[in-house]
């Protein structure tokens, strides 16, 4: 129901109010006139709360009156701009479509074909339009969860993200009792920055002509499906592990549980390095793995013989496990349990925070590919992680 629509209700509700506020006023003067006496003090009482009741409401009708022509102006010109917003999003798809199948001889639209292309060119060939980068993005996250619960940016240019830390390893700010006339002793923290800039990356994908071609085929979903597969593998692994000298991985955290043992982890390992996360950060937290780990950690029993590792079902659209009462997120670029490996990652991570541009440019690759039939479809974009708050993040490292 639209917002004019509920100020109608709410009119109607306190119209019906003010009628039957009326009717209790004008039984206090027929009672007075058929005794042929004046108002009692009380009735007098009554009669003015009444009075008053009803002006309140005169008041508030007028000005419900009122807002309903203001919003239903405002509705109408969000429904223009939603229109015009859809418009746009169907005239970039169709844009983009063209100039793929342009490129592979494929067929264009009237308005392609006119003209009207609606496609930049850069550099590095075709940008693609804010509708489609969207689209990848968006899927991205749905294949990577590391990149969909981090916190995000989009700032070109280098982005400095005040951290807050102690000023060093014996002063904290510290709470307690004190007395009259005793001073109290000054501890402070400090703030250091963490700066993310951007490292440009690319993303290649192959795509077969006969499948661009081919108009049962929804090419539109299968070109970003696949864009997205490479570059959720990609910022997968730099968002875990991280490249030398360029983006940094949660794993880097400083939080971590050290083991006695370089072979296996046990039960309370686990609880341990649960345990390494404060309780406020616990709500949003999460367990990664390699597939190998996972097989391990899946034998494991507390003490009563139950397998700490339970089944999920209500999770949509996750792996359906829980672990100590999280969720668990595999991942092929999580090392493998071996001496002085970090085979484990536990937190919140939005500990990690990502700069991503949001426009990713794409290049349409015909010829280099002409003999396999097919084109190549590279996307460009820049990007930059680092941990924020280790606090959140924590890891098990292996003994050496």
């Amino acid at each position: 129901m639209k917002t004019a629509e509920l100020r109608a209700d709410t009119i109607k509700s306190l119209t019906e109010k003010r009628a039957g506020l009326v009717t209790d006023l004008q039984t206090l003067i027929d009672t007075a006139k058929a005794e042929i006496r004046a108002f009692t003090e009380e009735e007098d009482v009554k009669f003015q709360n009444i009075e008053q009741q009803i002006k309140d409401i005169d008041s508030t009708l007028a000005a419900e009156k009122r807002a309903i022509s203001i919003l239903a102006a405002q509705e109408n010109t969000d429904t223009v701009a939603g229109a015009a917003e859809t418009d746009k999003s169907k005239a970039e798809i169709r844009a983009f479509m063209d100039y793929v199948n342009s490129q592979c001889g494929g067929k264009v639209s009237p308005e392609y074909r006119a003209g009207e292309q609606n496609i930049t060119m850069s550099n590095n060939g075709a940008v693609i339009p804010t509708t489609i980068s969207q689209m990848i993005i968006s899927t991205v996250k749905e294949m990577c969860p590391i990149f969909a619960k981090a916190t995000m940016f989009a700032v070109k240019g280098t982005l400095k993200i005040p951290v807050w830390g102690n000023a060093n390893t014996t002063h904290n700010i510290a709470v307690g009792y004190q007395a009259e006339f005793t001073d109290i002793t000054a501890d402070a923290g400090k703030f250091t920055s963490v700066d993310l800039t951007g490292y440009l990356a690319g993303a290649l994908t192959l795509i077969g002509k006969s499948v661009i071609n081919n108009s049962e085929i929804d090419v539109l979903n299968f070109i970003v499906t696949e864009m997205s597969k490479q570059i959720a593998l990609f910022l997968e692994k730099e968002l875990l592990i991280g490249t030398s000298g360029k983006a940094v991985g949660a794993l880097s955290t400083s939080n971590t549980a050290t083991l006695t043992s370089a072979t296996a982890i046990t039960a309370d390992d686990l609880i341990t390095v649960q345990s390494k996360v404060p309780t406020v950060y616990q709500a949003n937290a999460c367990w990664t793995m390699s597939p190998a780990t996972f097989a391990a950690i899946r034998k494991l029993k507390d003490s009563t013989g139950q397998y700490l590792l339970q089944t999920a079902p209500n999770i949509v659209g996750s792996f359906p496990f829980m672990l100590l009462g999280k969720p668990v997120f595999l991942s092929d670029n999580m090392p493998a349990v071996a001496a002085g490996a970090k085979p484990i990652l536990y937190g919140d991570y939005s500990g990690m925070a990502v700069n991503m541009r949001q426009q990713i440019e794409m290049q349409v690759l015909n010829e280099k590919y002409a003999t396999q039939h097919a084109v190549g479809l590279v996307a460009w974009f820049e990007f930059d992680s680092n941990v924020i708050d280790h606090q959140k993040l924590a890891t098990i490292t292996m003994a050496e």
